[in-house]
């Protein structure tokens, strides 16, 4: 069946934009014994359980941070490890995300990537870009200081070239020009494995979002504590600068 959003008549206590930094498969490989490679794999059955978990709970958007910019500083050979899985997600998972009404979309600076995962993501996108379900986005090579950066940049050259004046831009114009233009801020950020910091991920989406940190490692991460991270996130009174009730 279709993995469709509930938007219609949905809870309110539902967040409509769920972001996850996925953290921790190094450390859960490491534990064990095993090469880090094997948390990655790990890793991937817990995005399969969290996209399912997601949609049944009624959340329209899910963001996950997949690979940052600052990623491409880990030795070669993980990387490579990292961009081969990518392929594998890319060429399987997505025909089952497609069937089930997913539309996928990445963020990020994807010209770093080799061309063949580049024409594997922009067939993904194609593909899956009239699907009315789930909104399932991966943020790839994506670093939130670049993003704003990239942004101004652009709006500095509209300036530059007379089609926009400086007093045009304000948060509406650079929200509708990030990468991100179209999706709702998240509502709710879950960071996996104990750490409690944003890691460059989203910094003008998050202004508002509701932070949960969980000492459970990524490839451990399941249904279960996704629904603990909800019931965290509907306990919170969210009152964006204004007085609470």
């Amino acid at each position: 069946m279709p993995i469709k959003p509930q938007s219609n008549s949905r809870d309110v206590h539902v967040p409509v934009h769920v972001a996850i930094i996925m953290d921790g498969n190094g450390r859960w490989a490491a534990a064990r014994g095993l090469p880090r490679t094997e948390g990655h794999r790990r890793g991937a059955e817990s995005v399969r359980a969290v996209i399912k978990a997601a949609s049944n709970a009624g959340v329209e958007y899910l963001t996950l941070f997949g690979f940052s910019s600052e990623n491409w500083k880990r030795p070669s050979g993980e990387v490579m490890d990292l961009m081969g899985l990518l392929r594998l997600y890319l060429r399987k998972e997505l025909a089952e995300l497609h069937k089930q009404g997913v539309r996928f979309r990445v963020i990020g600076d994807r010209t770093r990537l080799a061309q063949d995962i580049q024409d594997l993501i922009e067939a993904a996108e194609n593909r899956t870009r009239g699907n009315k379900g789930l909104n399932l986005v991966l943020a790839l090579s994506y670093g939130g200081r670049a993003e704003i950066a990239d942004t101004a940049r652009a709006l500095a050259e509209k300036v530059k070239r007379g089609e926009l004046e400086p007093s045009d831009i304000d948060e509406h114009l650079i929200a509708s020009s990030l990468e991100t233009a179209g999706i709702p801020d998240p509502d709710l950020l879950i960071r996996t494995s104990g750490e409690q910091r944003i890691s460059n991920f989203l910094l003008w989406q998050t202004a508002y979002t509701e932070f949960v940190f969980t000492d459970t490692l990524w490839p451990d991460f399941r249904a279960d504590e996704f629904e603990d991270a909800l019931s965290v996130f509907r306990s919170r009174e969210r009152r964006y600068g204004a007085v609470g009730v």
